[in-house]
């Protein structure tokens, strides 16, 4: 949800700088400084802002100093109070040469017409450069958002291939659980096996151990999460719960493997679905 833009207005003689800056957040942060001629727009202002709808939103709109100097000095007032002070320093025979200095710091010697409200004019006309500027923002936003998706559909392909690894090895995990219930048997020196009762506890024992549903289910997230990128809009919280799901069938999947290779594709998977979750905050 990184994003940029600035653009420029002027209004009644006023150059106005808008400059919106925007970082990852889950919720809508805004940070909004105007100068006074906007104080009394600033609500509207952050309502336009809601259009982004997450992340860390700077919004930095600025008066360039030569203009408002310009149209703010109070030269009659300054002139009047120059004149008097004058007379002053020479009643009292003081020959301060910073009288001038004195009067710029006086706040009153500036016209406070620069502080009035803009006219309904001028502020649709900034309101207009503002909404552009938050367009142009969103506008980087989405590129970034299409980088992100091809970086998801990258992960989710290698997690639902490595998904598609995992039959290979289930027929030596029987062998395996044959081969094991048959040691215990002979370390416990029992020399006659009742072949039914065998296979009966070996079917129970693989049942514990059984990942068809955990893989059918994983298949299903998996899916999902692609129908979810590609049909909706502000998905990012819904693709955050369906990895969590994704999640929670691999490690179910990794603590009934009992099985080297398969474990090594649960890890794999694990980290494809983990770099997916880093990014899932970087978007709507």
């Amino acid at each position: 949800m990184t994003g940029f833009a600035k653009k420029q207005c002027t209004v009644s003689e006023r150059k106005l700088n808008i400059e919106i800056k925007t970082l990852n957040s889950k919720a809508l942060d805004l940070i909004v400084k105007v100068p006074s001629v906007l104080h009394a727009h600033e609500m509207e202002i952050r309502s336009m802002l809601g259009q982004l709808e997450r992340g860390k939103v700077e919004v930095l709109i600025t008066e360039e100093s030569d203009t408002v100097c310009a149209n703010r000095i109070n030269k009659t007032l300054v002139s009047q109070r120059y004149q008097e002070l004058s007379q002053l320093a020479d009643t009292l025979n003081c020959s301060d040469k910073h009288i001038f200095e004195t009067l710029i710091g006086m706040t009153d010697v500036w016209d406070s017409q620069s502080t009035n409200e803009l006219s309904d004019e001028d502020w649709a006309t900034v309101a207009q450069t503002l909404q552009e500027t938050i367009s142009e923002v969103e506008q980087t936003r989405i590129h970034e958002g299409s980088i992100l998706q091809k970086d998801f559909v990258k992960h989710i392909d290698l997690i639902e291939a490595k998904l598609g690894q995992i039959p290979q090895y289930e027929n030596e995990r029987i062998e395996t659980a044959k081969e094991r219930i048959h040691k215990y048997f002979a370390e416990a020196a029992i020399k006659e096996i009742d072949q039914n009762r065998f296979e009966q506890e070996l079917i129970y024992y693989l049942e514990k151990l059984d990942i068809t549903e955990e893989k059918i289910r994983l298949q299903k997230h998996i899916d999902y999460f692609r129908q979810t990128m590609d049909t909706e809009e502000g998905s990012g919280k819904k693709l955050g719960f369906i990895a969590q799901e994704m999640g929670r069938e691999i490690n179910t999947t990794g603590s009934k493997a009992n099985h080297v290779e398969i474990q090594k594709i649960v890890v794999q998977m694990k980290d494809e679905l983990e770099k997916i979750k880093e990014q899932l905050g970087n978007i709507l």
